[in-house]
């Protein structure tokens, strides 16, 4: 029986079961599954394979996105320009490949969300500093947006929280959340920014998917702003993912 699944910690506010298994339906794949596999450490992996013969490809997310490195056989082109993880193709000799379509789905959902016209015009404030953050960062930079990573702690090239006023907001027209924050089931949770600088100027993009309206979109929107979910997303970079599964 084909197998597919996805690794992470927690799970619960994932739609990636739901989706594939859908689509295993509309296809008429009924002898295929996708599972969810959670696992307290990455050092489960190896068990994991070894209990699962029939898997033919994963997906991976926080906090694995980075850690799943060192139980590759190989990184793809799009996996090491991101430094991050998302996809994991298990070709015929055993071998196990690490693939990054997560800015794949970000840029191509990011192009239908932006107004027409010159991207390279706007400027942009990346919340977090994580594996997903990463693939944001290589997106942003293939549509030529200049953009500051926003961090609870101090980075090189990056602003902290504390260091993000309001006249920096009216400066950045897209916010970018990739941090977890406001993912059920702590969905009053949100990233600590000036909101009330915040105008229907602004665009703001959630990576957060579970719930469709997350706390960051809500305070966006009663600014004026445009808001989007992570949902569109989720969806191109699962069919990036299927068609590496199926090459």
């Amino acid at each position: 029986m084909p197998e597919f699944g996805l690794l992470g910690r927690s799970l619960k506010h994932s739609f990636s079961q739901t989706y594939f298994t859908q689509k295993f339906h509309n296809l008429g794949l009924d002898d295929h599954r996708y599972e969810l596999f959670e696992l307290a450490t990455i050092h489960e992996l190896p068990a994991l394979l070894a209990a699962h013969p029939g898997l033919q490809g994963l997906n991976v997310t926080i906090p694995y996105k980075e850690q799943v490195w060192p139980f590759l056989d190989e990184v793809a082109p799009t996996a090491a320009r991101v430094g991050a993880v998302n996809v994991i193709e298990f070709q015929p000799d055993g071998r196990l490949v690490g693939h990054n379509t997560d800015y794949i789905g970000f840029r191509e959902s990011l192009r239908t969300f932006l107004p027409k016209g010159n991207l390279a015009e706007l400027r942009a404030l990346v919340l977090g500093s994580g594996g997903a953050s990463k693939a944001v960062e290589v997106a942003l930079k293939d549509l030529g947006i200049g953009y500051w990573v926003v961090s609870r702690n101090p980075l090189g090239a990056g602003l902290t929280y504390e260091e993000l006023t309001p006249r920096l907001l009216q400066e950045h027209q897209l916010i970018i959340n990739t941090t977890p924050l406001g993912t059920f089931p702590a969905t009053e949770e949100c990233p600590p920014i000036p909101y009330e600088a915040l105008t229907s100027h602004h665009y703001l993009y959630d990576l957060v998917y579970n719930p469709r309206e997350t706390e960051f979109m809500r305070r966006g929107h009663a600014r004026g702003a445009h808001a989007k979910n992570g949902f569109e997303m989720l969806c191109l970079q699962a069919e990036a993912a299927w068609e590496i599964w199926n090459r």
